[in-house]
């Protein structure tokens, strides 16, 4: 009997006779599907700081035009007095 590669990733080592069961895979799909909602939670949060940070940054760019904008429009009036 030859032992076959390790396919459970578990450290168990597998025969050539010994099937992979529903409740194998199950349990291998659940660990992977951790790994990935833990990513992904990490991304949203990234994401969320990232979308503040670009409002931010549009805002106080659009702010800087329009007042440049009105600074080379606007109107000088002078007073003199008479």
């Amino acid at each position: 009997m030859t032992p076959s590669r390790d396919t459970t990733g578990g450290g168990e080592r597998r025969t050539a006779q010994q099937r992979v069961s529903r409740d194998d895979i199950e349990s291998k799909l659940r660990e992977l599907q951790g790994d990935v909602d833990e990513g992904l939670d990490t991304a949203r949060s990234v994401g969320a700081v990232v979308a503040v940070g670009a409002a931010v940054v549009l805002v106080v760019v659009a702010y800087w035009f329009g007042r440049r904008r009105g600074r080379k429009r606007g109107a000088i009036v002078e007073i003199r007095r008479i």
